[in-house]
């Protein structure tokens, strides 16, 4: 894919309605499995500029399109999430000739972190759970389906015959894998649109600070309760008093969700299920030494730190 050059700034600029002087950093800086970020400074402010595949489909760019306009509909509800810049055309995706692009204002963040303020993290996500939004993205398996015993097989044998050096300590952490997802099945409770990718690199202190809520991308419905569980899973663990302390705030902020049993952990039981086994699919697909480490460091966040029926109960218990 074509990657976006100092002889793309004219168009970038014209295209946001944006002013001279202007400068867009030499490269990207920050990159994720899902795309990279330019820096663009401009006499009117500074601004995140994501690319946006050429080879999107119809699909994906309406996703794309429903988790902006749900991060428009928070930044008004007064959400802390970066403020997103139309193109003087009014659209979020802008064509700068075979290149397309968005933008977002600047946030300096810090890396993620796990003890951010449990108060002001239960808060933010209660108050984000109380946006009024109604997208158009629907239940979504990643979050709602188990991979299955039969996949989990079928990916150890392959990382065994591959000597993957992860391979017997994630065999280790199968059966439990299995056991909780066995949890999964019933149906979700009210649902409402939820950003569901509150994990730590997406929720992040700023320099100032402050929480802020980015990366809207996989927007859609899902319970509010199970996104709950989520974030305790991610900034609990088994703290039960950071559990309790996000718990509080949330209900005091009026989120709608509440985790009262096992099945409440749906989403965080799926979503870490499905990113465990993609990081294994993109371990044995690659074919350099740094995107098989790349992919084996995706896989040992979960093995470093599993999600497990104890972790269930004790963020219950909390």
């Amino acid at each position: 894919m074509e990657t976006l050059d100092d002889l793309d700034l004219p168009h970038l600029l014209a295209a946001f309605g944006l002013s001279e002087p202007a400068r867009l950093s030499d490269g990207p800086v920050a990159s994720g499995r899902l795309g990279s970020i330019w820096r663009l400074d401009t006499a009117d402010g500074s601004w995140a500029v994501k690319q946006v595949a050429t080879n999107a489909s119809s699909d994906e760019i309406g996703e794309l399109l429903d988790g902006a306009a749900f991060q428009e509909a928070a930044v008004g509800a007064g959400i802390p999430a970066p403020a997103i810049r139309r193109s003087t055309a009014g659209r979020i995706v802008a064509d700068l000739g075979g290149i397309r692009v968005r933008i977002n204002a600047w946030v300096a963040l810090q890396p993620p972190a796990l003890d951010l303020d449990p108060v002001e993290l239960g808060r933010v996500v209660g108050h984000l759970h109380r946006v009024e939004f109604r997208g158009s993205m629907g239940l979504h398996p990643w979050y709602t389906e188990p991979v299955g015993a039969r996949r989990w097989t079928e990916v150890l044998a392959q990382l065994r015959s591959r000597r993957a050096p992860f391979a017997d300590e994630l065999d280790a952490l199968i059966p439990e894998i299995v056991a909780l997802e066995g949890f999964l099945g019933d149906e979700p409770g009210a649902l409402r649109t939820c950003h569901r990718d509150l994990w730590a690199d997406n929720v992040r202190r700023t320099a100032s600070g402050g929480i802020c809520v980015f990366d809207f991308d996989n927007a859609g419905l899902a319970d509010p309760s199970q996104e709950l569980a989520l974030v305790l899973v991610e900034f609990a663990y088994v703290d039960t008093a950071r559990s309790r302390a996000i718990r509080d705030a949330y209900a005091d902020a009026g989120g709608p969700g509440r985790v009262t049993s096992s099945r409440d952990f749906a989403m965080p039981i799926a979503q870490l299920a499905h990113i465990v086994e993609a990081g294994c699919r993109r371990w044995l697909a690659a074919t350099t030494d740094d995107a098989r480490a790349d992919n084996e460091a995706w896989v040992r966040e979960f093995i470093d730190r599993p999600l497990t029926r104890a972790v269930v109960e004790a963020l219950l218990d909390g």
